[in-house]
């Protein structure tokens, strides 16, 4: 497996790639990417210049892993958005190995920060099917894990949960928002 820069001129990798995206989210409702119409929007707007678009290759040459980062606040603070790793292919160590090269990418651009947000759409975690209102933050404080959730796969990374968007997708539905340091400050 390699991972190296998506590019432009890719136009068969980017659609495998939208492919993984339409693949890889099929157990969310709503779907971000219901089809490969919109998911190849995606892609391609991750090509812009005030992003990262990296995706892992397999060894014949076609996409199993794809991750993106998103400039933000004059490129002090990145967001990761999204990581998706083809089903027959995880748990092998690609989306650690994409989410580690994002963090060097991010750091050698001045970057101090990577964020992401991991919904909870299925009452996968205890914030998830909550009224997290009126302390949001008390939930926060014991989250844990009760389904299938990347909750951990990002704590292992180093990743703490720094804060939520309650109801984000629908009443108990939560954006749980993450982040890490990927710069050493001296």
């Amino acid at each position: 497996m390699r991972i190296s820069d998506l590019e432009l001129e890719e136009s068969g990798a980017i659609r495998q790639v939208a492919q993984l995206l339409v693949d890889g989210f099929s157990h969310f409702n709503p779907h971000p990417w219901p089809t490969l119409s919109l998911a190849t929007d995606e892609v391609e707007e991750s090509l812009k210049p005030d992003r990262i678009s990296l995706v892992a290759m397999s060894k014949d040459d076609r996409p199993v892993g794809w991750i993106g980062g998103i400039r933000h606040y004059d490129g002090n603070v990145w967001e990761l958005h999204p990581l998706v790793v083809a089903e027959a292919f995880r748990k092998k160590g690609i989306g650690t190995s994409l989410v580690r090269t994002l963090e060097k990418r991010v750091a050698d651009q001045g970057g101090l920060t990577l964020y992401l947000g991991s919904d909870d759409v299925n009452g996968a975690t205890t914030a998830g099917g909550a009224n997290l209102y009126p302390d949001p933050i008390k939930h926060l404080a014991g989250i844990r894990v009760i389904g299938y959730h990347p909750l951990e796969f990002y704590r292992k990374l180093g990743f703490v949960v720094t804060g939520v968007v309650p109801d984000a997708n629908g009443l108990g539905r939560p954006d749980i928002l993450m982040a890490k340091r990927v710069r050493r400050i001296t």
